[in-house]
């Protein structure tokens, strides 16, 4: 009896707690380790990449967006990654989500802009009809163009304004504005420009990448650019020295897709395909 009792406390005292038992029946350890292999194969995927959006990583491992989006603000709070709009980057890298507004930009590099902005617009001829971006850049172009016969379409409400008291004939797109950048967006936009066969267009940037291409923070003005750069024949690029080498959370084009104007462009960038970057002088 004696033996009995003994071995019945010992089974009491090695039995695992209920609140345990419980935690083994419903998965609990082996979700949690599916958890922690998932973020492992998302950080892998940043460290190759160092950006990477949500729809590549349900592509690549199988999962809903509504478990990625999780996973992705469970890694930022714990300092592993940035979560971004649509994605994410790898922290203490070259990337920003950051969007300054109009009046902040146009006190940066304002020489370099001009420089370039005056050699863009020297490009437009009587007979072209224009896409003119929104951006400080491009903004800048219309205090120097001098041909008066061209048309312009543009999505930047500043634009339109200056270029229609210039003179000008201009068209501005419809749809949703957006108060930071000033720029109007949204499907509205996207199907009035889908209307028009641009010769030139003009565009913005906040990153210029050799591996992530042009990018900038906002999903929104991101389509708009992809979609008016595919209604060009000509394309470019205006983009001062800071651009180069920086990636922003939306790619609208492809490094090489378009020409770029700049005021100097770093060494690795001019061995690329000759006449693909104009320095302005």
């Amino acid at each position: 009896m004696l033996l009995v009792a003994s071995d019945r406390i010992r089974d009491i005292t090695n039995r695992k707690p209920r609140v345990y038992q419980n935690m083994v029946a419903t998965g609990f350890f082996r979700d949690k380790m599916l958890v922690e292999k998932r973020q492992q194969m998302i950080l892998k995927m940043l460290e190759e990449r160092n950006s990477v959006t949500v729809n590549e990583i349900k592509d690549s491992l199988g999962i809903s967006e509504s478990t990625i989006r999780r996973d992705l603000t469970m890694l930022d709070k714990e300092n592993k990654l940035i979560k971004v709009f649509g994605g994410a980057i790898a922290v203490n890298s070259n990337y920003t989500a950051k969007e300054l507004s109009v009046s902040q930009k146009l006190r940066v590099n304002e020489k370099e802009k001009r420089q370039i902005a005056r050699k863009a617009a020297e490009l437009i001829k009587p007979t072209d009809f224009v896409y003119l971006d929104a951006g400080t850049t491009t903004g800048y172009m219309i205090e120097y163009i001098s041909c008066k016969e061209a048309t312009f379409v543009t999505n930047a409400v500043a634009h339109a304004k200056k270029l229609a008291v210039s003179g000008f004939h201009v068209i501005l797109v419809g749809g949703e504005l957006k108060g930071t950048t000033e720029a109007v967006v949204g499907n509205e936009a996207i199907l009035s420009i889908q209307n028009y066969n641009f010769t030139k267009g003009f565009f913005g940037t906040n990153g210029i990448s050799l591996k992530h291409g042009f990018t900038t923070p906002d999903a929104n003005e991101a389509l708009v650019k992809k979609t008016a750069i595919n209604q060009c024949n000509q394309k470019y690029l205006l983009a001062d020295f800071e651009k180069f080498d920086n990636v922003t959370s939306v790619k609208f084009a492809n490094f090489g897709d378009m020409h770029i104007l700049t005021n100097k462009a770093p060494e690795k960038y001019k061995y690329l395909d000759e006449g693909m970057i104009d320095e302005v002088v």
